[in-house]
């Protein structure tokens, strides 16, 4: 039966409390430490029951307590300091106001999911907190930014473990009138709906909309009653279903995303995808520019490609999406043909090689087919995909591939704990609340009294194992176990001792039980009395991964075996409230996964701002952060083809570092009971890491470097008719005459004798055919060779026009400078080159000299 209305009612408080039911509207409060104080201080059971939710926190409250707060003369004086930290917050002048203020740059940041804060389930990882993250960090910094996704029915599972281990999922629904969500009014004044066009037909999707700070993120809901079941169920649950519905769910959010937008008001001039999920709204873009210009495609695609951003985040090409070409012309026929394209050309702009007529359609290829900048997530995982995605620059060297870095950071505000942020207040000031990238404004922590600094994160262990305990409690009486079982069981949990943190979604690479590699080993780490250790796991498998389950299991089964029960423990339904206590709580940050599959990784960056030392792989962030003496590596970068050999390697590795530093480090005290050396790593920790590996740096450098040029470029192109058909005109014309570049002749007259500094004239024919000078750049490509006869290190030097013959054939001269010494080579290339190319390699275009 369904009812005849819906009503939405919300808490009837005094009008002395409705500026805290305001301020639960905007996530600002998600990193206001005071703001949360104020909340869980009104009453901290219904606070932790409510899942830290402001809005479903009011309606926990008796009649009663409402009534009593209301004379409550400390509690109207923090809601009042609450209410002007924000207003103070929203007309505070910032960064991107104070710098490019005259800017008109607009961006739209695409992503499935958003980490925000728990009491909003539209994430399951990694991913979707470093949107969050991202989005925290540019209202921050006052980026003109706008975020898209989309809003779940499902959100992400919760996980419960059954008493033999084995991860078992629930799905509760989310309560959007429960959740810090509000509708988007249209022109009308009732709740904004959209269609989207799919092959079926047009689908209904209501928009809503959340506040970040200065910043909104714009989401989309299909769960209309005008809409049939199955489009109902597009945004059902996240990452639900199979390769079809994946499908629609990138459709809804590429190019359903954009046009919601528009219909708010919003003409994004950069839109970054954060991850390829969102990568038709790159289609929808160049379909707009078509309709509203007359563009053809491809001068479409020219004027709109530089406007894209596309960070991907996957280092292995198997864990990214490929959907079999039938599908996605089943999906998308329709949109082809708006397009003009035929089945092949639409098919190709997502393949490999386009003319691989057997390969599927990858979402990542399409984003970096159709974004004028793309990165990775860190300094290796830049490397990893330009090795990865080489073959669509087939003809290019895997270094010059034009995908960069921008390594991932943490939202400082959001992970740092209460005490250690008013510690920093103490002893920084202001300075560190903005986040200075210079080191040189964290060094007063290295004067923070070793006593402060200890006592305060002997404050958040206690906090953590307190947190612990009450988890577990919950977790072990639904597996049946008895309340003495229990509460002997966790009697043995010290807040007093070393305890290793391990957290992160269990998939196998990641190695979860390399400790475990060797047990007798660790068994007589656990057996020392005098030094004892701990270690709190917890993460999710995804539902079909039965190899990460097992791993789970495992887990659980040696954690019950002596020496380890009591001291080890797998804490269920690993979400954002549990992550902030483990990483604000432990001593040490275990992260070993197999490298270099580790795109990132952020949880030891919140560690880190903690004063949380890292024991760590050198993969993702920790290989550029490893040589600060702030934690310890396992191992030292290397890369192993014999998988079980390096678990070896590396296991022995880790309990090397914790039987004769790691542990020792920590019981090593001073005249005063400190662990003096081990507060000394503490402190660098926090001033090495801290200005670097933060969301603020982050977003400082994707709009320095990707959205300011890429907006710039949008307008020069997107509105300049004659420009962006000379380009594309130029673009087909050089294709269609490549084949008819040579090089001829090379002449350089080189000593017996070459020293380092001789510089010797080059001289090269190059007929050009029907293109000329100005169409291409000759390039002097030279460097260090390997022991293979090949180039290690290289550098490119361009040759300048000096004559030509009148026949198409032209010469160019330049010089080879003898930079260094040792075995060194050189050969010569030819490249396109216009003042509107972002860079020489973007039509994949290069001739080489022929030996």
């Amino acid at each position: 039966m369904k009812p005849l209305y819906r009503l939405n009612i919300i808490p009837s408080l005094p009008e002395q409390l409705t500026p805290l039911w305001e301020l639960g509207h905007n996530l600002w409060w998600s990193w206001s430490k005071e703001t949360i104080r104020t909340f869980y201080q009104i009453d901290p059971e219904a606070w932790v029951e409510s899942q830290r939710d402001p809005l479903r926190f009011w309606t926990l409250l008796r009649p009663d307590q409402l009534d009593a707060l209301i004379d409550d003369e400390q509690l109207r004086g923090r809601i009042g300091r609450a209410v002007e930290q924000f207003e103070g917050y929203l007309s505070q002048p910032t960064w991107f106001g104070q710098t490019h203020g005259e800017s008109q740059m607009q961006v739209a940041y695409f992503s499935a999911e958003f980490g925000l804060t728990e009491s909003l389930r539209i994430y399951s990882g990694g991913l979707g907190v470093l949107s969050g993250d991202h989005l925290k960090a540019a209202s921050d910094l006052g980026i003109p930014l706008v975020g898209v996704g989309l809003l779940y029915r499902e959100g992400y599972f919760h996980q419960a473990l059954n008493a033999d281990g084995w991860q078992i999922e629930r799905n509760p629904e989310n309560d959007f009138y429960q959740m810090p969500v509000q509708p988007v009014h249209g022109g009308d004044g009732g709740h904004l709906t959209i269609e989207v066009p799919f092959a079926h037909g047009s689908v209904q999707a209501r928009v809503w909309q959340v506040e970040v700070g200065r910043v909104r993120l714009y989401l989309l809901d299909t769960n209309l009653d005008e809409n049939a079941p199955a489009d109902r169920d597009i945004t059902a649950r996240l990452y639900g279903g199979d390769a079809a519905m994946r499908i629609r769910q990138e459709i809804l959010l590429g190019i359903g995303g954009l046009r919601a937008l528009q219909a708010v008001g919003i003409e994004p001039t950069v839109c970054h995808m954060n991850e390829g999920h969102s990568a038709f709204l790159a289609l929808e873009r160049i379909r707009r520019l078509m309709t509203e210009h007359g563009y053809s495609f491809a001068t479409a695609r020219e004027a709109s490609i530089v406007g894209n951003v596309f960070t991907t985040h996957t280092p292995v090409a198997a864990g990214n999406d490929w959907f079999p070409a039938h599908l996605v012309e089943a999906h998308l026929g329709y949109f082809r043909e708006w397009l003009g394209l035929s089945h092949e050309e639409f098919i190709g702009l997502g393949r490999i090689n386009p003319r691989d007529s057997h390969s599927d359609f990858c979402m990542t290829v399409l984003a970096l087919r159709l974004s004028g900048r793309a990165n990775g997530v860190s300094r290796l995982h830049g490397t990893v995909s330009r090795r990865m995605w080489q073959g669509l620059w087939p003809d290019f060297a895997e270094r010059e591939i034009p995908i960069g870095h921008v390594t991932n950071g943490v939202h400082m505000h959001t992970w740092v704990s209460l005490e250690m942020a008013e510690l920093f207040d103490r002893y920084l000031g202001d300075t560190w609340r903005l986040v200075s990238a210079d080191e040189r404004d964290w060094d007063p922590v290295y004067r923070i009294p070793d006593r402060e600094l200890w006592d305060t994160h002997q404050q958040r262990r206690k906090r953590l194992i307190d947190v612990a305990c009450h988890h577990l409690r919950q977790q072990m009486r639904s597996q049946g176990a008895s309340k003495a079982k229990i509460e002997q069981t966790l009697a043995r949990l010290d807040p007093e001792v070393l305890t290793i943190g391990f957290a992160r979604r269990f998939a196998t690479y990641k190695r979860g039980n390399l400790i475990f590699r060797h047990i007798e080993r660790l068994k007589a780490l656990f057996s020392d009395s005098q030094r004892p250790v701990q270690i709190l796991f917890a993460g999710k498998a995804h539902p079909h991964d039965d190899a990460g389950k097992e791993l789970i299991r495992q887990i659980v089964h040696l954690a019950r075996q002596a020496p380890f029960n009591g001291r080890i423990f797998f804490l269920q339904d690993y979400d954002m409230n549990l992550a902030r206590y483990l990483v604000q709580g432990c001593d040490v940050w275990l992260n070993n996964p197999r490298r270099p599959l580790e795109a990132s990784g952020t949880s030891g960056m919140k560690a880190a701002v903690n004063g949380v030392l890292n024991v760590s792989v050198c993969d993702g962030w920790w290989d550029e952060a490893c040589d600060n003496h702030a934690g310890w590596t396992i191992g030292r970068g290397e890369d192993y083809d014999d998988e079980r050999y390096q678990d070896e390697v590396e296991s022995n590795s880790l309990y090397d570092l914790l039987e004769t530093e790691v542990i020792p480090l920590f019981y090593q005290r001073d005249a005063d009971g400190l662990p003096g050396d081990w507060i000394a790593r503490m402190k660098e920790t926090i001033v090495q890491l801290a200005p670097q590996y933060n969301t603020h740096r982050m977003v400082r450098e994707y709009t320095e470097r990707f959205y300011l040029p890429g907006q710039a470029r949008f307008e020069e192109l997107a509105n300049d008719r004659e420009r962006v058909q000379r380009l594309t005109h130029w673009k087909s014309h050089v294709r269609s005459k490549w084949a008819q570049v040579q090089i001829g002749a090379v002449d350089a007259e080189f000593p017996r004798l070459l020293k380092v500094g001789m510089r010797v004239p080059l001289r090269a024919a190059v007929a050009l055919g029907e293109l000329t000078p100005e169409d291409v750049r000759v390039e002097i490509y030279a460097g260090r060779l390997n022991a293979q006869r090949e180039f290690a290190q290289t550098e490119v030097y361009p040759l300048e026009l000096d004559g030509h013959n009148g026949d198409g054939t032209y010469h160019f001269v330049g010089t080879f400078t003898c930079a260094a010494a040792g075995s060194h080579g050189y050969t010569l290339r030819v490249v396109p080159s216009h003042p509107d190319l972002q860079n020489p390699l973007e039509m994949g275009l290069v001739h080489w000299a022929r030996g």
